[in-house]
């Protein structure tokens, strides 16, 4: 799928090395197409990490997607250049009259924060009305799904005994919802986070489907809406040293840091880490792509006066 992106995006080098086919601003303007609106509001630490990892996500249908990418107002990321943030994204204020056919809101490194201590935590809260009314289905990934459910359902979070860290295995439970669509009946998928939203709460919700399971991380992926929201507990989106990077930062801090689970080969971690989860990964932003973005929004969005 082309993916059309801001020409000078430092991504753009990398997908290109990668055959990723990437379209630039120039190139897009003499497609008579209708893209896909496809907005990522990017509340990770390190910005270009993530978006690497996402577009590489995005990248294999045969779908063009224009992508946009935004931030909060009230917080001042320190881990990403300011040079950065002003040229490559947009904030809310300037898109909230506009209307996107699918949205992304990535996890946050303030999951042991109560919500509402959050400095952007207003400003989110804007941000999810929003998608209500100007995005016909939106995904949520980590603590943004946490906050997700807590606006919407009211759902608590808890905090874990020890950072749920490393690749799990999960069980898909509904084979016959499009969003699990060619998903073996169990697969891994990586989880970096200190709280959860307990199993019951999401089960007892009659408002939420759960599509797959771990015994050990949870719930990994539920809906409500027929796809509207989609929740995604933990980051299938990591790549292959994303867990390794955040291991030696915590170690580097000498921070009581277990190996990250089934990731190094034999816990060994002075050997190269397995990739194991690309695949579903890969087939679950497809699935979302093609099922509950393409298939549902209308050919032409009016953006509001």
């Amino acid at each position: 799928m082309p993916i059309r992106i801001q020409n000078e995006l430092p991504a753009k080098e990398i997908l290109e090395r990668e055959n990723i086919f990437v379209m630039d601003e120039s190139r897009a303007l003499g497609q008579e197409i209708r893209p896909l609106k496809v907005g990522i509001l990017n509340l990770m630490p390190l910005k270009e990490d993530t978006e690497l990892q996402l577009l590489r996500s995005l990248s294999n249908t045969p779908l063009q997607v224009d992508v946009t990418f935004i931030t909060v107002s009230n917080h001042e990321f320190r881990n990403t250049d300011k040079s950065h943030l002003n040229k490559f994204y947009q904030t809310f204020e300037e898109i909230r009259k506009k209307r996107f056919d699918g949205v992304i809101i990535t996890g946050a490194p303030v999951e042991q924060m109560e919500f509402e201590e959050v400095d952007y935590w207003t400003e989110l809260r804007e941000i999810f009305a929003w998608c209500e009314s100007h995005v016909t289905s939106t995904l949520y990934i980590c603590w943004g799904a946490q906050a997700a459910l807590h606006y919407y359902y009211g759902l608590s979070k808890k905090v874990l005994p020890q950072k749920l860290f490393g690749l799990y295995m999960h069980k898909v439970l509904n084979r016959k919802e499009p969003l699990v669509r060619g998903f073996d009946d169990y697969f891994v998928a990586p989880h970096s986070r200190h709280t959860t939203v307990p199993y019951e709460e999401i089960a007892n919700c009659p408002d939420l489907k759960i599509m797959a399971e771990s015994e050990e991380a949870g719930v990994f992926l539920c809906m409500a809406e027929e796809g509207k929201k989609i929740f995604v507990m933990g980051h299938p989106e990591y790549d292959r040293i994303t867990l390794l990077k955040e291991y030696q930062r915590d170690k580097g801090k000498g921070l009581d840091i277990q190996v990250p689970q089934g990731y190094f080969p034999e816990d060994d971690d002075s050997k190269r880490p397995s990739l194991m989860w690309r695949a579903h990964a890969n087939t679950m932003y497809t699935n979302w792509l093609n099922y509950y973005v393409y298939q549902m929004t209308p050919y032409v969005w009016e953006d509001d006066k």
